[in-house]
């Protein structure tokens, strides 16, 4: 917020020897407060540009790891711009609505997405949560054919019950191998999103060729 934002106009207000003259970079660790201004001074070191929705849809997301009690440092916001800058173009996969259900019961979840503008719900079960909702997802796009997902892989970004969970995903259509993640902080929704956009990018990979 406004502490932040007054480093960024004038870098002597608050720091009396600069981070950079001592060897250290200034890294700005971005809480639930964060301003927009800080936010986009952090993309803009990483090299990364968003659109103004894009940035909107970034600071939401900071904005509710804040609300968690999560600092959120440089790495994450990479993690979670890089995602958003993915899944913000038009894409033909798009989920609205993602319901899990485990427990004592078998995890069942069903899913609600658009595909290429239609509207496509389906459910699927599975070992645990993050299995289920790759089934139902599976199962809703049954008709783009046979993509395999050959890897999966999970990282804890920052550590703590609250970190921030990156899963990385390699995934096939025929000849075309992509890889492709998903960043949040529960792990259900950092696995469909990297699915989903693995599947995205595959699909307009083929429409190019």
């Amino acid at each position: 917020g406004i502490h932040v934002h007054g480093i960024i106009a004038d870098t002597s207000t608050y720091e009396p020897i600069s981070p950079e003259l001592v060897g250290r970079e200034r890294k700005i660790v971005i809480g639930k407060h964060a301003g927009k201004a800080s936010i986009m001074l952090a993309l803009k070191e990483m090299g990364i540009e968003p659109t103004e929705e894009q940035l909107n849809e970034i600071i939401t997301r900071v904005k509710e790891l804040g609300d968690k009690g999560k600092k959120v440092t440089d790495a994450d916001l990479e993690a979670i711009a890089e995602t958003v800058l993915n899944i913000s173009k038009e894409p033909n996969v798009k989920l609205l609505e993602l319901t899990v259900v485990s427990g004592t019961i078998t995890p069942t979840a069903s899913i609600r997405l658009q595909v290429n503008g239609k509207e496509k719900t389906s459910s699927g079960i599975g070992t645990g949560p993050v299995d289920a909702a790759i089934n139902a997802l599976r199962n809703a796009l049954s008709e783009i054919g046979d993509v395999e997902l050959e890897e999966y892989h999970v990282d804890a970004i920052t550590g703590g019950t609250d970190a921030l969970v990156e899963v990385v995903v390699r995934m096939r259509k025929g000849d075309n191998v992509i890889t492709a993640k998903g960043a949040r902080s529960d792990i259900i929704m950092a696995s469909v999103e990297a699915v989903i956009e693995g599947i995205n990018r595959l699909l307009s990979r083929l429409d190019k060729s």
